[in-house]
């Protein structure tokens, strides 16, 4: 598949479409605690974006059903939003996808529901430096075999799973564009990273050193086969001539 290069008039529609994300996910931080659900997280997203002259991508996508993916404790990625109380101690990862004018912007943040394990927090920690990590490395002239070095060098200097299966991907028009990041890799390999190149980049990390996974029937939902709590962390970037700009901040 080829990569779509954009135009920094392009990257502006994504960015415009990334801030509102952004300004979502802050206003959703804020209900997550003991008690809510995640349907009650998920029908305030799908609010919030209709009142910014946005849509949640993903509502519909193949069948999904919700404007959020919600994924608590050891559900890596892709799960549904449901009735089910969170509780004290858990993590959730609300993932996203916004459309504005027909342009895409995605994010995925893992959160504390109330007071969490240090075995949790520590996962978060590790995971969320490691997207940062990644992002370093999205200057022209890299290759993406860069980004996943550094992403992967993460985890298992922590002693944690990386799960492979699920990776990063280009975006603009479309949810899922060329090229493909994976959160492993070799340095100075894979395609060259080159100025208007738009993708996410989007560690997902589990407490067990595996990070295999399962599927559920659903088809959508992802769990850690162990049964270890997952964490993920995803922003949308741009590469511009003097390195990388985070869309979704």
């Amino acid at each position: 598949m080829k990569v779509s290069l954009k135009s920094k008039e392009e990257i502006a529609k994504i960015r415009e479409a990334g801030e509102i994300l952004a300004d979502c996910r802050a206003k959703a931080a804020e209900l997550i605690a003991p008690g809510i659900t995640t349907m009650e997280i998920d029908a305030f997203v799908e609010k919030y974006l209709a009142e910014r002259g946005a849509t949640p991508e993903q509502k519909g996508y193949r069948g999904f059903p919700f404007a959020t993916c919600a994924s608590v404790n050891e559900v890596v990625c892709h799960g549904f939003p449901n009735h089910t109380k969170l509780k004290e101690g858990d993590i959730l990862t609300i993932d996203l996808v916004v459309n504005k004018k027909g342009w895409l912007a995605d994010s995925a943040w893992t959160f504390p529901v109330g007071a969490i394990s240090e075995e949790a927090k520590r996962l978060m920690k590790v995971t969320e430096q490691a997207l940062y990590a990644g992002i370093e490395q999205a200057v022209p002239g890299n290759r993406i075999g860069d980004i996943g070095y550094a992403v992967g060098r993460c985890a298992d200097k922590a002693g944690m799973g990386i799960v492979k299966a699920l990776i990063g991907h280009g975006i603009g028009r479309k949810m899922h564009e060329a090229p493909d990041v994976p959160n492993f890799g070799r340095p100075h390999s894979g395609m060259i990273i080159k100025t208007g190149m738009v993708f996410t980049i989007e560690p997902i990390f589990t407490l067990g050193d595996s990070g295999a996974v399962l599927w559920d029937d659903d088809g959508w939902t992802i769990r850690s086969a162990d049964g270890t709590l997952g964490a993920h962390f995803e922003h949308t970037l741009a590469v511009l001539e003097d390195g990388p700009v985070i869309l979704t901040k």
